[in-house]
């Protein structure tokens, strides 16, 4: 089993640390066992919360054998002590796969685990997390960043995109969506942030007056489509359809077409061995150059680099190695 070790600091957020424990403890595999063994670690056994304490068995020796820690989100205004952040670094170097949640994202960076890379906090911490950890590419406007060994998320219930893509990157997309479901929360969330999500068709407005274009769209991604072919599609004026494009999908109809032709590209990274030229022609792009420069504005990194995080991952129970 993949051992998740949750730390537990002073004055915890109870949400930021309750996510992890039930999305991980409610993770089932196809034939019901459970891929996840989850515990709470503190450096105390009675840890202070505001309005109750909570009793900790495992001490900061419960993090040395864990697959996964995860940080909650603290109240506390000061740095982690010492011996926390002490270690977090040790279980950095032996390759642990350490991820935060909310302003836990401070207490990495407290320990270094930051430095060099992009993270993210809560919306209202990020300008503070900026200014104290210099080191560090704050990215405002993400529900989360994954950069293999270390991810952050923002706030608190962007921790269960956070945890329910770390489970379809462990165990694959039709486990993470039956723990979606169990915690009654969407495998994706809409809203413009970029994330590691697949599509394997993009959404369409079921019953909307422009299904049967976007239908077509989906089915010819792997040419070239002008506006004024979907506006013939739709039998529309191009201006009809922009109008009506941005009434019943909230974007235009190039931009709806630029991310389908990712979310296809995606799909094809995640599920099959082509090679990136060959997947850039069947998303539709011109050039590999043109797929490369769109995948990373759009999904926040590099094709290679989503397959990376897709495929060739070790086994649940594995430590990821630096």
């Amino acid at each position: 089993m993949h051992t998740v070790a949750i730390l537990v600091l002073d004055n915890v957020v109870p949400f930021d640390m309750a996510t992890p424990f039930q999305m991980f403890g409610w993770t089932r595999l196809p034939d019901g066992r459970r891929p996840y063994r989850v515990r709470l670690c503190a450096e105390s056994p009675e840890v202070p919360t505001e309005g109750f304490a909570l009793r900790i068995d495992r001490g900061l020796d419960g993090l040395t054998d864990a697959d996964t820690i995860v940080v909650p989100g603290s109240d506390e205004t000061g740095p982690p002590s010492p011996r926390v952040l002490a270690a977090l670094r040790e279980a950095a170097q032996a390759g642990t796969r350490i991820a935060s949640v909310c302003v836990g994202a401070f207490a990495l960076a407290e320990a270094g685990l930051l430095d060099g890379l992009r993270a993210t906090t809560h919306w209202m911490a990020t300008d503070e997390l900026a200014r104290r950890f210099p080191r560090v590419e704050v990215q405002p406007d993400v529900l989360y960043v994954d950069n293999g060994q270390i991810l952050t998320s923002a706030g608190a219930a962007a921790g269960l995109d956070m945890c329910l893509h770390m489970i379809r990157r462990d165990l694959g997309s039709a486990v993470a969506a039956h723990t979606a479901r169990m915690a009654v929360v969407p495998l994706e969330r809409e809203g413009g942030q970029a994330q590691f999500i697949v599509h394997e068709h993009p959404p369409v407005p079921r019953g909307s007056a422009l299904e049967p274009l976007l239908e077509w769209i989906e089915d010819h991604l792997a040419r070239e489509i002008t506006l004024a072919e979907m506006a013939e599609s739709a039998g529309m004026s191009e201006r009809t359809l922009s109008r009506r494009f941005r009434e019943q999908t909230g974007t235009t109809p190039l931009q709806w077409l630029l991310r389908a032709r990712v979310r296809r590209a995606q799909y094809l990274l995640e599920n099959s061995d082509h090679p990136i030229e060959r997947i850039a022609r069947q998303a539709g792009f011109g050039s590999p150059t043109a797929f490369r420069e769109r995948f990373r504005r759009v999904v926040g990194t590099t094709p290679h680099a989503y397959r990376s995080a897709f495929q060739g991952k070790n086994p649940v129970g594995a430590r990821e190695r630096a």
